[in-house]
């Protein structure tokens, strides 16, 4: 009995604060007669009843219950909202003719009624309606004007340096199609997504020129670009992809504001169909001891070399490959306390035709023993935080050792982004071994683990195969360097990687079957 009113008591306070929610209101003037609008505000954001609305401006209202579909019905235009959903499609009744648009969040349900972000949906209402909307969120007040849709697109045209995205240029590239959105400010990164070979890229806060896509031809892995709409709030333009595209990526250009977004071919796996089914098998494994020789790289708390320790886990996780995997031939970029050049690196394990390269390192941060500590694995694509900078600006610093440091210059902003786009065939592969490892490194070694990351480590660069750099923890951490230089602590790290070796091998080895028995097929 005390259960049910306990369960009761919480639906009744559920349901209260629903109903609170929908009894508040923002006020609306339409040519100075005033009307009111539910709202619930969330995440700071205002939804409002889409079902008010098309009362308030004499629109036919039509809810679906089961596609869970709304439609605002006006003179020339449908606009069709779907609920918990982010997109939105526009219809001109004339032709039918339909324009799909995405907002930056999706909407909400509420008692048969979708309600929608105001702040976002006011332009599409714009047109839909033929009325200018604007919306105060300090106020909570929604003006709509008679203006229309045709006498609001004469506003003044901006001068192309007025333009938050003022141009875009698109470029096929070797590994993918690379395109750039030259920006005169700097603005948030871009939410983008794919539905039905189509790429939605699209700006918060940022106004586009629409002439970016008039003379836009069709490039690389780019059909066509269509720009739909801009305002003072979002602008979005629609990609039509042709068939052969992977995974895509968007950066900022570190040296100016513009934004890049490469897309990726599906080249690795054409590779594997296009080849000898046996030279892809899982038969080397490159392990590489970060620094060496002349370059200590890191020194810790009471003394200890980060090369020493690479070393001594490079070598221990080598025998457990030899002891336990015959199948898999091991090699190492070093196996003494030797000065390898970076470039040189990659094109061991390239020669070795090796299939996962491994990078190992420690961490560690100017002051010694503070709280940072922990593991972290890294992919090779440009940095998207400080601290992961950071790192690959200290690790990449052991250039100053070699007799040419100038090799590596270009190796900057877009150049960098393109070498990275050369490795997009391994990513997904390289992002299974770190998914893995990051798992085996909670089950077994005493460091935590920080995750799955991304930097601009040069290492990475010449592998020409799946790869990953291991901070295996910090040496300017007392416990973490403790049981770095500890034989058993070197032992289960060695055991941890070896763990995730085996289970990226079974995944390896069933992708490579799978695209032989289909390639066989045909």
């Amino acid at each position: 009995m005390k259960l049910f009113k306990l369960i009761f008591f919480f639906l009744l306070i559920y349901h209260c604060g629903i109903y609170s929610q929908r009894t508040l209101k923002i006020s609306v003037e339409i040519n100075n007669e005033k009307f009111s609008l539910s709202y619930i505000s969330k995440n700071g954001k205002v939804f409002v009843s889409s079902k008010e609305l098309a009362e308030i401006l004499s629109a036919n209202f039509y809810y679906n219950p089961e596609t869970q579909k709304v439609e605002l019905k006006f003179q020339d235009y449908t606009l069709r909202v779907t609920a918990k959903n982010s997109f939105i499609v526009l219809i001109k009744r004339e032709n039918n003719s339909q324009e799909v648009f995405q907002l930056p969040l999706n909407t909400l349900l509420i008692n048969n009624d979708i309600f929608i972000p105001i702040n976002f949906m006011k332009e599409y209402l714009s047109i839909a309606a033929g009325k200018n909307f604007i919306f105060d969120s300090s106020t909570r007040t929604l003006t709509i004007c008679d203006e229309t849709n045709n006498n609001q697109n004469k506003v003044r045209k901006p001068s192309e340096q007025n333009y938050d995205i003022s141009d875009i240029s698109i470029e096929e590239k070797i590994n993918g199609t690379l395109i750039r959105f030259k920006a005169n400010k700097k603005i948030i990164l871009p939410r983008y997504s794919i539905h039905n070979n189509v790429l939605y890229v699209f700006f918060v806060n940022a106004n586009v020129n629409p002439d970016v896509t008039k003379n836009l031809a069709s490039v690389g892995l780019v059909k066509n670009c269509k720009f739909t709409i801009t305002s003072a709030q979002n602008s979005q333009l629609e990609f039509s992809l042709n068939d052969g595209y992977s995974t895509i990526e968007i950066f900022q250009d570190k040296d100016s504001n513009d934004i890049i977004l490469t897309i990726h071919n599906k080249n690795f796996i054409e590779k594997i169909k296009n080849n000898d089914k046996t030279k892809w098998q899982f038969d080397v494994v490159v392990i590489d001891a970060g620094h060496g020789g002349k370059d200590p790289g890191a020194i810790g708390i009471t003394g200890v070399k980060e090369k020493d320790i690479n070393l001594k886990i490079a070598l221990k996780l080598g025998k457990l490959i030899e002891k336990n995997l015959p199948s898999v031939k091991v090699v190492y970029t070093r196996k003494s306390d030797e000065f390898i050049e970076l470039y040189k690196r990659g094109k061991i394990a390239n020669e070795a035709g090796g299939k996962l390269f491994i990078s190992i390192h420690c961490n560690s941060t100017p002051q010694k023993n503070i709280s940072n500590r922990g593991f972290e694995v890294y992919l090779l694509r440009p940095g998207r935080t400080k601290e992961a900078i950071e790192i690959a600006e200290f690790e990449n610093s052991v250039i100053k050792y070699e007799d040419n440091p100038q090799r590596y210059q270009q190796l900057t902003d877009e150049n960098f982004i393109l070498v990275t786009m050369a490795h997009s065939q391994y990513m997904r592969y390289s992002e299974m071994f770190s998914d893995l490892l990051n798992e085996e490194w909670k089950n077994t070694v005493k460091i935590p683990t920080n995750g799955i990351k991304q930097a601009g480590f040069y290492v990475l660069v010449g592998a020409s195969m799946p790869s990953v750099l291991i901070e295996t923890g910090y040496l300017s951490n007392r416990k973490d360097e403790a049981y770095l230089k500890s034989n058993s602590g070197q032992n289960e790290i060695a055991k941890a990687i070896f763990n995730a070796i085996i289970k990226y091998k079974e995944f390896y080895d069933k992708e490579i079957d799978i695209l032989s028995k289909n390639e066989n097929k045909k």
